[in-house]
């Protein structure tokens, strides 16, 4: 069995951030987004002994609670756990009570995860994307 571990991102791993978010989304264009996050240590991974395989971004920004940005995982490496191990220990970790995230209303996967994880649906944002609205989850520390 592969260990597989989450740990707080550094700069040796923005590139492999990077290319798992190229793999995804079919660009780079969030570089720069991911680069600062690392920097601000507001970035976690999971890896397992020969890569990282996933990412999750958070901050404090969403009303003054902990608000998780960005969950990513590699292709390769879906349906494994690994974005509900990152929820899980970010959540523990998190700076404040009340954690927040979002994922539009067409991910049917994601909402599955956040479902799986203990997080309600907490309300919508229209017009971010047009004709897919996004969905708040919510879950208290």
């Amino acid at each position: 069995m592969i260990d597989v571990g989450v740990k707080i991102a550094n700069s040796s791993n923005i590139e492999d951030l990077v290319q798992i978010d190229r793999e995804v989304i079919g660009d780079d264009h969030r570089r720069e987004f991911i680069r600062m996050a690392v920097e601000e240590e507001r970035c976690l991974i999971i890896a397992s002994e020969y890569a990282v395989e996933g990412f999750l971004i958070h901050d404090k920004n969403f009303f003054n609670s902990s608000f998780i940005s960005l969950v990513i995982i590699a292709p390769s490496a879906r349906r494994k756990g690994r974005a509900s191990a990152l929820l899980q220990h970010f959540v523990s970790i998190a700076p404040t009570e009340k954690v927040f995230s979002s994922t539009n209303l067409s991910n049917q996967a994601m909402k599955k995860v956040f479902e799986a994880n203990g997080f309600v649906q907490s309300g919508t944002i229209d017009n971010l994307d047009d004709g897919d609205p996004e969905l708040i989850y919510f879950k208290m520390k």
